[in-house]
């Protein structure tokens, strides 16, 4: 059986989201188990971040993971400055002030893979869901990765 999606949550901002796993990064209980790639329950996996970037410029109308001094890409560009009625202008004008993201998120979300944990037990239930990680569990994480 070989999984290569998952359904990820976002915790600060409360959604989730179908999205690629792109690769098994860390695992606290053996090593080996990075090197095959095997997904089991508590694993550090990459996703891919498009539908949470995707989700967050519709939802701000805000550019997330914008490097600096690098020109925006046109579609981001689009997405985020497209018409909109006055209602909803109104409302994302309202979410502007919580837009705020972790500069380590916003650092991967530039890189374009966020790292997340595999909160559920792929063996038993043929699904890999999990949560992202964020704050000091993302910060403890990678330092783990760095040594």
């Amino acid at each position: 059986m070989r999984l290569d999606s998952g359904n990820f949550s976002w915790g600060s901002e409360a959604i989730s989201r179908k999205t690629r796993i792109v690769a098994v990064v860390y695992n606290a209980s053996n090593n080996e188990l990075v090197r095959t790639g095997t997904l089991v329950k508590n694993a550090i996996v990459q996703v891919d971040a498009t539908p949470f970037r995707q989700w967050y410029e519709s939802h701000y109308a805000v550019p997330i993971g914008a490097r600096k001094g690098k020109g925006v890409v046109k579609a981001e560009s689009e997405e985020v400055s497209k018409a909109r009625s006055n209602h909803v202008q109104r409302k994302i004008e309202s979410r502007k002030a919580e837009s705020k993201v972790d500069p380590a998120l916003d650092h991967q979300f530039a890189a374009g893979r966020l790292y997340a944990c595999i909160s559920s037990r792929p063996g038993q239930s043929g699904r890999a869901d999990g949560y992202i990680l964020e704050g000091q569990e993302l910060a403890f994480y990678i330092r783990k990765l760095k040594k």
